[in-house]
C-alpha cells in the first residue's frame, strides 16, 4: 500500500466535522494571515476574496480550534467597531524539518507560526542511515524536553533530500547518498518518530522555504534555482508548489545532455575546479562560508558554465514566464551575484516593446533554506 502521510495525521488536528485539518476557504484565510502577520479581521475579506460573513464564521471556528489568535484592535482603520489583529498560534503545532545533503543533515524545529525553535546538523561521514536518523531522533527528543514541546502538538516531519523523485517517498540521490537512494523514506522515518512524513527533493523544500519566508510573500509565480552538490530547483505557481506529473517539476539539470551536464552550475563542479587550481574546499558548507571570488578557478568556471546557464534562464523564461527567478540552495551569495551579472536574456523588442522578463533575485533566507522548507512543508501542504 502506498505511503500517504495525510492518513497518519493525528485525529485531534482534524476539523470537528470531518477528517481534514482545513477546508480550502480556511486554508485561504490561514495563508493570508501567514503572509500578513497582524492583519485585521476587517481587512481579510478584501485580501482573501471571501465574503465578510464567510470570513467571520471561519475565523471564529479557527480561533475556537486554537489555530488563530485574535489580538488587540488594529489602529488607524477608521470609525466603527474596532477590528482585532490576527496572528497564527505558534503553540498550536510544531514540526521537524530534515534536509539531507551530501555531507550533512540540517535539522530544525518550527512552530505553526513559522517560528524557528531550534536547529542543528548531523554530519554524515562514517554514519549509516540508521545511525544518522537515530542521532536526529535523539536531538529532537532532547529539544522537546528543553523547550517543553507537547508531543501531541508534534504534527509531523518534513524531509528534503538531494535527488530526483522516483515514486512514493523514494528518491534517486547523488553518489555520496547512495544508501539513502531508492528506498521508501516515508515509512522509514516514521518508524523513528511515529509521525507522518512529507518527503520532497531538496530543491522543492528550498522552494517551499522561499515561498513561505522569502519572495513568495509578495511574488506568487517564481522559479527557484537550488545550487547544491548537484543542481535542481522548483516552481511556485499562484503561491502553490508545482509538482508536475511525476513529481519532478523544476529538475532543471534534466535539460542537459551527457556532454553539457559537466557544464551545469552545480557546486560539486565548482569544488572540482577549485581543487584542480590548488584551492582546498572540503565541503559545500565550507564553500558557502568562505567563498572568495578571487580564488583561482572561479573565473574559469564561470566562463565555462555561462552559455549553459544562460540557456537555462531563457528556457525557464520562455516556458514558465515567472515574475522572478531566485538563486538559492547553498550557493554563496557573492557567486550568485557574479552569475546574475553574466545573464543574457535572448530575444529582441518588437515595435520597440520588450517582453516582460523575470527579476533575478539572490535568496536572503539562511544558508540551509531546505531544512526550513522541509519543516514548513507539512504545514504548507495541509493548512496553507
Amino acid at each position: 500500500m502506498a505511503y500517504l502521510p495525510d492518513r497518519l495525521i493525528a485525529p485531534h488536528f482534524f476539523r470537528p466535522t470531518d477528517d481534514i485539518v482545513a477546508t480550502p476557504n480556511e486554508r485561504t484565510i490561514l495563508r493570508v494571515i501567514w503572509r500578513n502577520p497582524r492583519v485585521s479581521r476587517t481587512e481579510l475579506p478584501g485580501m482573501s476574496e471571501l465574503a465578510q460573513q464567510t470570513v467571520h464564521r471561519l475565523l471564529d471556528q479557527l480561533a475556537d480550534r486554537g489555530l488563530v489568535l485574535l489580538g488587540e484592535p488594529k489602529p488607524g482603520l477608521g470609525k466603527g467597531q474596532p477590528s482585532p489583529m490576527l496572528t497564527l498560534n505558534g503553540r498550536y503545532a510544531w514540526t521537524c524539518g530534515m534536509s539531507v545533503n551530501t555531507d550533512v543533515i540540517d535539522v530544525c524545529l518550527m512552530d505553526f507560526s513559522g517560528g524557528l525553535l531550534a536547529e542543528t546538523n548531523v554530519q554524515l561521514a562514517e554514519k549509516t542511515v540508521a545511525q544518522a536518523l537515530e542521532r536526529v531522533r535523539a536531538w529532537v527528543s532532547e529539544q522537546q524536553q528543553i523547550l517543553k514541546l507537547d508531543d501531541e502538538r508534534f504534527f509531523g516531519v518534513g524531509l528534503g533530500i538531494a535527488g530526483f523523485h522516483v515514486s512514493g517517498t523514494s528518491f534517486n540521490a547523488s553518489l555520496p547518498l547512495h544508501e539513502w537512494s531508492l528506498i521508501e523514506l516515508g515509512p522509514l522515518v516514521t518508524s523513528y518518530f511515529q509521525k507522518p512524513v512529507w518527503a520532497l527533493n531538496g530543491g522543492k523544500t528550498g522552494t517551499v522555504a522561499e515561498a513561505m519566508f522569502g519572495v513568495g510573500r509578495y511574488i506568487k509565480d517564481f522559479a527557484y534555482l537550488s545550487f547544491n552538490y548537484g543542481f535542481g530547483g522548483g516552481l511556485i505557481c499562484n503561491g502553490e508548489l508545482l509538482h508536475g506529473g511525476n513529481g519532478n517539476a523544476g529538475e532543471f539539470s534534466q535539460m542537459y545532455d551527457d556532454e553539457e551536464v559537466t557544464r551545469r552550475p552545480a557546486l560539486q563542479l565548482v569544488m572540482e575546479r577549485l581543487k584542480s587550481r590548488g584551492v582546498e574546499v572540503p565541503s559545500i558548507t565550507y564553500l558557502r562560508r568562505h567563498f572568495d571570488a578571487r580564488w583561482p578557478g572561479v573565473e574559469d568556471w564561470l566562463n565555462e558554465v555561462t552559455p549553459a546557464y544562460n540557456r537555462l534562464i531563457n528556457a525557464i523564461w520562455a516556458v514558465y514566464d515567472p515574475q522572478a527567478i531566485v538563486f538559492g540552495g547553498q550557493i554563496p551569495p557573492a557567486l550568485a551575484d557574479l552569475m546574475i551579472e553574466r545573464t543574457r536574456l535572448f530575444g529582441k523588442p518588437r515595435y520597440g516593446v520588450w517582453r516582460a522578463s523575470p527579476k533575478l533575485i539572490v535568496s536572503e533566507i539562511l544558508p540551509d533554506a531546505a531544512a526550513m522548507g522541509a519543516a514548513a512543508t507539512p504545514f504548507m501542504l495541509t493548512f496553507f
